[in-house]
């Protein structure tokens, strides 16, 4: 079983689809306290952090196999005031640290598809090349909620790392395997991304709010609860789609299972 930890946690998006891989998540880290009742109700056993800036994560160095993490979004998002590297919220060195102190095998993480273009790619170029620098291959996807067939577009930047070091380690051993799925690895890479094949340019950006549509409970938007249907619906809104990170982490799984 993998171990699995998340940073910037929300509601648990990633901590679901690590359940659905057959990973133990091992910790989680969110500072709003809606999202924080929600990832201890669930998974109980894992070490809840709050603050990513002033969390100690050196215990878990060498011990957990994956890191995922949307790092905040605002800073780039065409719905707010794109201040990018300016903003408070951008946290992504935050992020970095985390991973240079647990040293995972894999990363995964996640942003919305205005960091692309974002001051002319800079901060694009800028995950990814810190990311080298701290011994990983790293390719990024644009995956939209509707490559898992929702009703949506909701496109994502979603970077996938690996561990150069890892794959060193592994290597003389798994070297005849690889060879052998070499010749099929357009017929692997084709299962393990299973896009939908509607048309997403007409679909919207982001799921109207329509009761259990998106999977809300019928009777979320009456009015005997205001402060929880806002959290609620606010967290849902900046969660990531659980299904969309499956797939990556089921591709996880697959390349397990030749190394």
């Amino acid at each position: 079983m993998l171990r699995h930890g998340s940073l910037f946690s929300g509601i648990g998006g990633f901590d679901l689809a690590a359940e659905w891989a057959g990973w133990e998540n091992v910790f989680h880290c969110e500072w709003n306290p809606f999202g924080q009742r929600v990832l201890k109700h669930y998974w109980p056993n894992a070490e809840s952090f709050n603050d990513i800036t002033k969390s100690d994560f050196s215990k878990y160095v060498h011990t957990v196999d994956i890191i995922s993490g949307g790092f905040p979004c605002q800073p780039f998002s065409s719905a707010g005031e794109r201040r990018g590297t300016n903003d408070t919220r951008y946290l992504w060195p935050a992020m970095l640290n985390v991973i240079e102190t647990v040293k995972p095998r894999y990363v995964v993480g996640e942003n919305v598809y205005g960091l692309v273009n974002w001051n002319n790619g800079l901060v694009f170029d800028t995950v990814c090349a810190d990311l080298e620098a701290q011994g990983y291959e790293v390719q990024a996807f644009l995956l939209p909620a509707a490559s898992v067939n929702a009703p949506h577009k909701r496109n994502r930047i979603w970077f996938v790392a690996y561990s150069m070091r890892a794959r060193h380690s592994r290597a003389s051993s798994t070297r005849t395997k690889n060879d052998a799925r070499g010749a099929n690895n357009y017929e692997f890479r084709k299962r393990t991304w299973p896009y939908s094949k509607d048309n997403w340019d007409s679909w919207p950006n982001q799921p109207y709010v329509l009761h259990g549509t998106n999977g809300l409970p019928a009777g979320l938007d009456v009015k005997t609860f205001p402060k929880i249907r806002r959290e609620t619906i606010k967290a849902a809104g900046n969660a990531i789609v659980p299904q969309v990170a499956l797939q990556i982490f089921n591709a996880i799984n697959e390349y397990e299972k030749f190394t």
